[in-house]
């Protein structure tokens, strides 16, 4: 699933794979291998991708619906 969300940002974008290594340091091959999830990837480099597609990665609380990104977790002293 998460191949096909990479692909997604990349595409509303009009990015292709090239622009998207080069701005990630990864190879356009590795990139292509995230999307048909042929290779496993990190956190932090979909996260770095998703910033490159300018989207923003919110996680949202079911029960509570508190939402917070990864740039609220370096504000917070946990």
């Amino acid at each position: 699933m998460i191949g096909k969300a990479l692909k997604k940002m990349r595409k509303d974008n009009n990015f292709n794979q090239a622009y998207i290594s080069k701005h990630v340091n990864i190879g356009r091959t590795t990139l292509s291998d995230y999307e048909r999830e042929k290779t496993a990837i990190n956190f932090d480099l979909i996260e770095e991708i998703a910033r490159c597609c300018n989207y923003k990665i919110t996680f949202t609380n079911k029960k509570t619906g508190e939402t917070w990104t990864t740039d609220d977790l370096k504000r917070i002293d946990l």
